[in-house]
């Protein structure tokens, strides 16, 4: 179970990576151009925030069933060493954090009236949230 939720957490990254890039620049090209926003926009924005809490949901769940997680924080030790501080406390923190500002973009949107408002508010709001998550990722780890 734990290496099956370790190549889902790390497939879904791709995919909310690629996502989350994809709808930024979408509203930024919306917003830049005056487009009116329609459901389409709106879809695709929804997108980027369903597979964001999707790869949250699996990350918590990996979180607290893997050795490397929750267990690093309890045994102690881990404030010392900067790759267990990483995984046990930085990358789960920010990445929360991160998908909390992504749920503010995506939700004021919706409560906004002008297109150009409702385009900004996801592409700013969506690209503070992967500028977080990019900067807590554990590239060594991901990348090989």
């Amino acid at each position: 179970m734990y290496t099956g939720l370790q190549h889902l957490h790390s497939a879904l990254a791709y995919l909310a990576l690629a996502v989350l890039f994809i709808v930024i620049i979408l509203a930024l090209v919306g917003a830049l151009s005056n487009k009116t926003f329609n459901e389409k926009d709106r879809k695709i924005a929804m997108a980027g925030f369903i597979i964001s809490h999707v790869q949250l949901l699996v990350g918590l769940i990996l979180y607290f069933v893997s050795p490397l997680g929750f267990s690093l924080l309890t045994g102690g030790g881990a404030m010392q060493d900067p790759v267990a501080r990483l995984t046990a406390l930085e990358h789960p923190v920010i990445n929360i954090i991160a998908i909390v500002v992504i749920s503010v973009g995506y939700i004021r949107s919706k409560n906004m009236f002008l297109s150009k408002s409702k385009f900004r508010s996801i592409y700013m709001m969506y690209a503070i949230g992967l500028v977080l998550i990019l900067s807590r990722i554990p590239w060594g780890n991901w990348l090989g």
